[in-house]
């Protein structure tokens, strides 16, 4: 039997729900659906740049560890879109700029490369953010919609009921069953996004620690070097 139509059971199936539900249901549907194609894309392309990132910037601090030579490795390593590089071009560039005179203040060079490097981590994180607000605004926004669905397709079966003047399941069940559809298509879009943008916000404060550590370390290499220069 084709499972599009019925079930073993004569149950509905769920193209025929869709198919049978009221224009305000159908519409509460298909902007759920949507809704959840659209996280789930933002899921799986989050993990794969968060993957990418946190390999590459392993490597990143490995070869910047081992350079004896900043600005051969800025020059070298310094235009890379990754976010450890910007944070470590912004650092170099407020160096530059700090010591590019005839005297230095040593106390408002730390204190401006701490600044411009901790302004870079928290740009480089939002950037990686911007899409996750979607994620959280589908796990908290998703169910009501669904709920509302759910409602509208009830009032459905309470009129249907006041037109056939018939209390009968028979009456009643189609509307309940789309309505509860409404109910669990918004389950099923607010479910994933919620776990996803948990899970990711964990990982993105992670990337976060990870970029203050290594703008510490550089900080205070940056730092000796000025204590060199006295």
């Amino acid at each position: 039997m084709d499972l599009l139509i019925l079930s073993q059971s004569g149950g509905l199936s769920i193209v025929q729900l869709f198919l049978d539900a009221d224009w305000v249901v159908k519409s509460v549907i298909i902007g759920l659906v949507l809704a959840s194609i659209w996280s789930w894309t933002i899921i799986v392309g989050f993990l794969f740049r968060i993957s990418k990132i946190n390999d590459e910037t392993t490597k990143f601090e490995a070869e910047f560890w081992k350079s004896n030579d900043i600005d051969g490795f800025h020059n070298e390593r310094g235009k890379s879109e990754l976010p450890v590089a910007r944070v470590f071009a912004a650092g170099v560039a407020e160096w530059r700029r700090s010591t590019n005179g005839k005297s230095i203040d040593r106390a408002g060079t730390r204190e401006r490369l701490a600044t411009a490097m901790d302004a870079t981590i928290a740009a480089e994180t939002d950037k990686l953010a911007n899409r996750l607000n979607f994620l959280a605004t589908t796990g908290s926004v998703a169910p009501f919609v669904g709920l509302f669905g759910t409602v509208w397709g009830i009032m459905n079966s309470f009129v249907a009921i006041g037109l056939e003047q018939n209390t009968s399941l028979a009456v009643v069940a189609p509307g309940i069953a789309e309505a509860l559809f409404a109910t669990a298509i918004g389950l099923f879009a607010a479910i994933p996004a919620v776990i996803a943008y948990n899970r990711f916000s964990h990982r993105l404060n992670q990337h976060e620690a990870r970029l203050g550590r290594f703008a510490d370390g550089f900080h205070g290499t940056l730092s000796r070097e000025l204590e060199r220069e006295a």
